[in-house]
C-alpha cells in the first residue's frame, strides 16, 4: 500500500487519520507520518493499516502500473430499481 492509496482509501470511507489509527490502537501521528512519506514505517504496521481498510470494503489495485483504490461492491444492497417497483415489493 502506498501513502497515496492510504489517503484515498480513508477518503472513500470518510475517515480521518485519527479514525484509521484508532481502529488499530495507534496514534494519528503514525498515519500522518506514513501518508506524508516522512519516515520509514514498520511493514507490519503498514500491513495492519491496509488490513483495517480492506475489512471495511477497500480494494487495492495496480492496473497498468498505476496504484488505485475502490470500494468493494460486495454486501452492498442497491435496493429496488424504480422500474421494478410493484405491489409485491411495496411491503
Amino acid at each position: 500500500m502506498t501513502p497515496a492509496q492510504s489517503r484515498a482509501a480513508r477518503a472513500l470511507l470518510n475517515w480521518s487519520e485519527a479514525d484509521l489509527a484508532g481502529r488499530l490502537g495507534l496514534g494519528a501521528d503514525f498515519v500522518r507520518d506514513f501518508e506524508s512519506g516522512g519516515r520509514e514505517q514498520p511493514s507490519g504496521q503498514i500491513e495492519a493499516l491496509r488490513s483495517a481498510l480492506m475489512t471495511h470494503g477497500v480494494v487495492f489495485s495496480r492496473d497498468g502500473g498505476s496504484d488505485g483504490v475502490r470500494l468493494s461492491g460486495q454486501g452492498r444492497d442497491e435496493g429496488t430499481r424504480l422500474g421494478a417497483l410493484n405491489t409485491e415489493n411495496d411491503r
